[in-house]
């Protein structure tokens, strides 16, 4: 099992930048995917920045702008948010996946004021 635990949400400014981190314990040496994915009030959950076999996967709408990364020392996958806009606010969830299981953080909201 892994635990996943969010911080660094908050409210800032447009065009402002946030990093949140995310703290994994537990059997963090299985785990093969991990990441960050958000939902905003009345729509879906999707996938922001996922690292997987090396590589990051960003959604378009982030390209250039935020950064996902895992230090693997501190067993914390941070994601550096950058440039923010309003279309940003959302609680964001931090990913694991440890074969075909699927972890999930609680969230942190992020607004972003313009």
């Amino acid at each position: 099992q892994v635990q996943l635990v969010e911080s660094g949400g908050g409210l800032v400014q447009a065009g402002g930048s946030l990093r949140l981190s995310c703290a994994a314990s537990g059997s963090t040496f299985s785990i093969n995917t991990i990441g960050w994915f958000r939902q905003a009030p009345g729509k879906q959950r999707e996938s922001v920045a996922v690292i997987s076999s090396g590589r990051t996967n960003y959604a378009d709408s982030v390209k250039g702008r935020f950064t996902g990364f895992w230090d693997n020392a501190k067993n914390t996958v941070y994601l550096q948010m950058d440039s923010l806009k309003p279309e940003d606010t959302a609680v964001y969830y931090c990913y694991g996946r440890v074969g075909r299981f699927d972890y999930w953080g609680q969230g942190t909201q992020v607004t972003v004021s313009s």
